[in-house]
């Protein structure tokens, strides 16, 4: 691994291996690895992922509640806030998408340019199951803009889920 980078992961990222691949029962030992490295801090797991997380009824979210709220990292650090402005005035300006994906990007509960925002602040590198949508284009504008073409812009790396655990040597 390289020892310093550090993995922020989409909410995507915990919901897919739940319900998909790493189910508590059947690989507890994953989820148990996953809350170390958290607590470890090779991987931050931002507030407004850990809230999107928390509001289900299920063990997902039973799990993401008892994560200590010290390894949190909250989106309201200034460093963060300006860098969001920034991810949000590329989504308006750079041509590529309809007003429809700045809309979306610009409610308050949606973490995807956070996430950004955040490991553009603080040199993460983002963990998400999302993949390009391809060749941008302003003469065919996205309505929905993803987490790999923006982050791209503002030098931030992105990753799945399988990259981290090859990185951290996760063993099921």
């Amino acid at each position: 691994m390289n020892s310093n980078e550090k993995f922020l992961i989409d909410s995507n990222s915990f919901i897919a291996p739940f319900k998909l691949y790493y189910p508590f029962d059947l690989l507890p030992k994953f989820w148990e690895q996953l809350k170390s490295e958290i607590v470890e801090g090779n991987i931050v797991l931002l507030d407004m992922v850990k809230e999107e997380l928390q509001k289900g009824d299920d063990e997902l979210s039973i799990w993401v509640k008892d994560i200590n709220k010290d390894v949190i990292l909250s989106h309201k650090d200034i460093s963060i806030i300006n860098n969001y402005a920034a991810v949000l005035n590329h989504i308006q300006t750079c041509g590529f998408y309809k007003a429809k994906a700045l809309s979306d990007w610009s409610k308050e509960s949606v973490a995807d340019p956070w996430l950004i925002a955040a490991a553009a602040t603080y040199g993460y590198t983002i963990i998400t199951f999302e993949t390009k949508s391809g060749n941008l284009d302003v003469r065919a504008q996205c309505g929905r803009a993803k987490i790999p073409d923006v982050s791209g812009k503002f030098g931030v790396k992105c990753e799945n889920l399988f990259y981290l655990m090859r990185q951290l040597s996760f063993k099921l």
